[in-house]
């Protein structure tokens, strides 16, 4: 619990920038923007340097404040019930994929959990534009097969990273 604190005390939102530089950001942009061409989900990307001392202290996990941030980009909003959220806490290296209602009978949480994993994994060797990438096009797959593109599409939510 202690190294938990250190962790989440120690990472500043300076990490944010560390990890993901402009560049990195914008091929995180471009890439969300691209997938959203093939199919018919809202994808979003939230990176949250540290959870706060409240949040801490109300021994909330990432599981936990992914759904909150879900709530609050507002990713329910589409009219498919099919937002994605790929959350990164960067104090602790946890990766959460939220995933609106129109997803939870056609894709297992296992598959969602292999994304997390996989990214998790990146994190630990500094790779965090691949990793995300990757996780990016993997999300986009399911996006593909369980939301095809179709020409009445619009874009519902922003493409850009969201810093918390």
């Amino acid at each position: 619990m202690l190294n938990r604190w250190f962790k989440n005390l120690t990472t500043t939102p300076l990490a944010l920038r560390r990890y993901f530089p402009p560049a990195t950001l914008a091929a995180i942009d471009a890439a969300i923007a691209a997938s959203e061409q093939s199919h018919r989900a809202e994808i979003r990307c939230a990176v949250e340097a540290s959870l706060s001392i409240r949040n801490l202290l109300n021994a909330m996990n990432s599981k936990v404040r992914a759904i909150e941030v879900f709530s609050m980009l507002h990713m329910w909003d589409t009219a498919e019930n099919n937002g994605v959220l790929l959350y990164m806490l960067l104090a602790e290296h946890k990766i959460e994929i939220i995933a609106d209602r129109g997803f939870a009978n056609s894709v297992k949480t296992e598959e969602w959990m292999s994304i997390c994993a996989e990214l998790e994994q990146a994190f630990a060797v500094g790779n965090y534009e691949a990793g995300t990438l990757a996780a990016l096009e993997r999300i986009s797959v399911l996006a593909r097969q369980h939301f095809p593109a179709a020409t009445s599409d619009r874009n519902e939510l922003p493409n850009r990273t969201v810093f918390l």
